[in-house]
C-alpha cells in the first residue's frame, strides 16, 4: 500500500514538475523574455521582464591612472617592506617583464606565486600627498550584484574613497569613504553596514574597518552590495521577490546599486604606525592585486543577453526595442511611448513591450503572434483587447489598481499567479488521497 502511494506520489510530482516549467521567474529570475502558450485561439506569445545574467564584468573594463605616471619602474626603483624598513632588496623595474607592476596586473588571474599586482612609485616625495586615481570605465550601464573587492598586496590605505558615476565620468559621487580614523580623515563618525537600516541604506559612510594596519590577512576591502541586498531580501537573500520589487518601486534605490564607471581614490598609503618615518619613505606605496566587480548589463528588462561587439557591451534587446540599454522604441514600434520592464507583478513582470504605430500598421493593435493581449485580454478583430476587470492598457498590459491612490495590495491580484503550481499540486494530492501533513 505504501509503495503504490509513493508511485502516486511520485507520478503527481512529475506531473506538478512539468507544469512548474512554465513559470520560468517563479524564483525571480527573470531569464526568459517570452515564451508561447497556448490559448483557444492557438499559440500566442506570451511576454514577460527579463535581465541578462550577472558576469565578472572585470572582463570588460577600461583602466585608467591619474596621474598616468604614478605606476613604479620608469625610473626603476627599489622599495622596503613595511614590516622591516631596512628589508629594502625588491626592486620595479619597467622595462624588465620579471620587474614590471602594470596595471593590467590588477585584472589578471590569481592563484599564481608569487602574485602579481600593480604597485605605484613610493612616497619619495613627502610630505607632498601620494594621491591616486584608478579610474574603471565600461561604457555601458551596469547593474551591481555583489561585492566590490579590492585585494591590497601592500597594505591596506590609511586613507581611499570608493566612487561611482552614473554618466560615463562627466560626474562623480562618493560609494564609500574608508580610514583609520574616519574623524580626522573626513570629519565623518565611523560606521558600518551593520548600523544601517532598509531606511537609511542610502546613507554614505566612513568606516574603518577596513583600514587596521599591515597584516597578511588584512588585505581585503569591501563594498558590501549584498549586506545592502539583504535589508529586504533576507540575511540569506531568500526573498529576491521583496528585494525586486523595492527595486521596481524606488528609483533612488535601483539607481544606488546602478553604475557606469567606478573610481578608486587612494589619498593615503598604510603607514602601520601614527607617524610617517621620513628616513625611509621608500616603504611607503600602493600595491593592488586584484580587483572584482560583479554585476549585469541593465537593459531596462528587455533582454536576457548582453554581448559585446567592438570593444563594447550592447544589450540583445528584444520587445521591440533598441539602443545599449533596450532603451528607446524600434522604429514603426512606437504605437506609445517606450517604458521599461517591470519587475511587477512577481514572479513573470509586466514587459511593456513596444507596439507597432498606427502609421505602420492601420488599425491592428493586437494579433495572435506578436502582440496578443495580455494577461488574459482578448483581441477584437486585431484593433482592441478585450481587458479582463482588473487590467487596463492597449495590450491589458497593466494593473487597474496601479491607478489608485493606495497602489496595489495584497489582494489585487499582483501575486496570485505565483500560487498556481502549489494549488495544483494540493489538487492533485486531494485526488490522490493523499495530503501534505
Amino acid at each position: 500500500m505504501y509503495l503504490s502511494r509513493f508511485l502516486s506520489l511520485h507520478a503527481l510530482w512529475v506531473t506538478v514538475s512539468s507544469v512548474m516549467q512554465h513559470y520560468p521567474s517563479v524564483w525571480g529570475h527573470y531569464d526568459v523574455c517570452k515564451t508561447q502558450i497556448y490559448t483557444e485561439e492557438g499559440k500566442v506569445w506570451d511576454y514577460m521582464a527579463c535581465q541578462p545574467e550577472a558576469r565578472d564584468m572585470i572582463k570588460y573594463v577600461k583602466v585608467t591612472l591619474d596621474p598616468p605616471d604614478i605606476t613604479c619602474g620608469d625610473p626603476p626603483e627599489t622599495f622596503c617592506a613595511m614590516g622591516n624598513p631596512y628589508m629594502c632588496n625588491n626592486e620595479c623595474d619597467a622595462s624588465t617583464q620579471e620587474l614590471a607592476h602594470p596595471p593590467e596586473l590588477m585584472f589578471d588571474l590569481e592563484g599564481r606565486h608569487p602574485s602579481t599586482f600593480w604597485q605605484s612609485t613610493t612616497w619619495k616625495d613627502y610630505p607632498k600627498p601620494l594621491h591616486v586615481n584608478i579610474t574603471l570605465s565600461w561604457n555601458k550601464t551596469i547593474e551591481l550584484t555583489d561585492n566590490i573587492v579590492i585585494t591590497f598586496e601592500s597594505g591596506r590605505p590609511d586613507q581611499m574613497i570608493l566612487e561611482k558615476s552614473l554618466d560615463y565620468g562627466r560626474t562623480w559621487q562618493p560609494y564609500q569613504y574608508y580610514a583609520t580614523d574616519c574623524l580626522d580623515a573626513f570629519h565623518m563618525d565611523p560606521k558600518s553596514v551593520r548600523d544601517l537600516s532598509q531606511h537609511t541604506v542610502l546613507e554614505i559612510i566612513c568606516t574603518e574597518e577596513y583600514s587596521t594596519g599591515y597584516m597578511t590577512n588584512s588585505k581585503i576591502i569591501h563594498f558590501e552590495i549584498k549586506d545592502r541586498f539583504a535589508f529586504f531580501a533576507g540575511p540569506r537573500l531568500h526573498n529576491m521577490a521583496s528585494l525586486y520589487g523595492q527595486l521596481d518601486t524606488t528609483k533612488k534605490l535601483r539607481d544606488f546599486f546602478t553604475i557606469t564607471d567606478l573610481r578608486i581614490r587612494l589619498l593615503r598609503p598604510a603607514t602601520g604606525e601614527i607617524y610617517v618615518d621620513e628616513q625611509h619613505l621608500a616603504r611607503y606605496f600602493y600595491a593592488i592585486s586584484d580587483i572584482r566587480v560583479y554585476g549585469r548589463c541593465k537593459c531596462n528588462l528587455h533582454a536576457t543577453g548582453c554581448k559585446e561587439e567592438n570593444k563594447r557591451l550592447l544589450c540583445e534587446c528584444e520587445h521591440n526595442t533598441t539602443g545599449p540599454d533596450c532603451g528607446k522604441c524600434k522604429k514603426n514600434y512606437q504605437g506609445r511611448p517606450w517604458s521599461p520592464g517591470s519587475y511587477l507583478p512577481i514572479p513573470k513582470g509586466t514587459a511593456n513591450i513596444c507596439i507597432p504605430s498606427i502609421s505602420s500598421i492601420g488599425t491592428n493593435v493586437c494579433d495572435n503572434e506578436l502582440l496578443h493581449c495580455q494577461n488574459g485580454g482578448t483581441c477584437i478583430n486585431n484593433v482592441r483587447c478585450q481587458c479582463p476587470p482588473a487590467y487596463t492598457g492597449i495590450l491589458c498590459e497593466k494593473l487597474k489598481c496601479e491607478r489608485d491612490p493606495g497602489g496595489c495590495g495584497q489582494n489585487s491580484g499582483q501575486g496570485a499567479i505565483s500560487h498556481r503550481p502549489l494549488l495544483l499540486l494540493t489538487a492533485l494530492l486531494g485526488a490522490a488521497g493523499l495530503c501534505i501533513c
